[in-house]
């Protein structure tokens, strides 16, 4: 990732403590959306470094329909924002709502937002809208001089989305993930490697390739990083990885 700014760097600590407080005491009182939307312009502005006027849009129309704010540089929307009321349980329903105002626009990027919890979904618009979500903040438990949470808020703030790190930090997750290293280790080099390795620890014994892989998927692994439509989604992309290397080979 690139690297963040200090100036960025001293802004995330400054005000991150701040609205820390100015959550807690909003979400002892209650407030209603309206103005959960006003906390969210504002930690926009003061810790993403947007100008409130001319970069923050409030009821973007799409489609006769309104997304409560937009986030936009140089004229082009970054990204949409959902808010609810600040002690509102963000919910599916919630979601797509969001996602239908991004793809009816074409818009990549969506937040769904209490002000307390900020989940940050990317939209791919193939034969049928799909999306995932990229990572989530919870603005009470974050502690602004930690660098893995730095890269998390640089992501969103304005210098970041101007290098669009955003989708250099997404490609991370899509390639370090469980589901992704699971599949890693039921396919060949992997398992060649590590039969070599089992070889080497006890001299003469006999090992077959299939063995080792029914003990990593029976034995190691949790059935979700292996069964589920994340998990076979990846070992389409691993096959297809490791056919494409071996066809290079040759």
């Amino acid at each position: 990732m690139a690297t963040i700014p200090k100036k960025v760097i001293e802004r995330f600590n400054k005000q991150v403590p701040r609205f820390k407080r100015i959550l807690d005491k909003a979400y002892d009182r209650d407030i209603n959306e309206s103005d959960t939307v006003t906390i969210v312009t504002d930690i926009l502005c003061e810790v993403f470094g947007y100008d409130r006027y001319d970069e923050i849009t409030s009821e973007y129309a799409i489609r006769n329909t309104f997304c409560d704010l937009a986030v936009k540089i140089d004229d082009e929307v970054s990204y949409l924002i959902e808010v609810k009321s600040i002690s509102t349980d963000l919910r599916e329903n919630h979601l797509r709502q969001a996602v239908n105002y991004g793809a009816n626009e074409g818009i990549k990027w969506v937040i769904l937002t209490n002000g307390i919890v900020w989940q940050v979904y990317n939209i791919q618009l193939k034969k049928s809208v799909q999306h995932d979500k990229v990572f989530e903040i919870n603005f009470k438990e974050i502690s602004p001089r930690k660098k893995e949470v730095q890269e998390l808020l640089y992501t969103l703030a304005k210098e970041g989305v101007t290098k669009d790190v955003i989708s250099e930090y997404q490609e991370k997750v899509n390639a370090v993930n469980r589901y992704v290293i699971s599949a890693l280790l039921m396919h060949g080099p992997v398992v060649d490697c590590l039969r070599r390795e089992i070889r080497k620890f006890s001299p003469g014994i006999r090992v077959e390739t299939e063995e080792i892989i029914d003990i990593i998927k029976n034995d190691v692994l949790k059935r979700n990083v292996i069964e589920d439509e994340k998990a076979l989604q990846a070992q389409k992309k691993v096959k297809r990885y490791i056919s494409q290397r071996q066809k290079n080979k040759h």
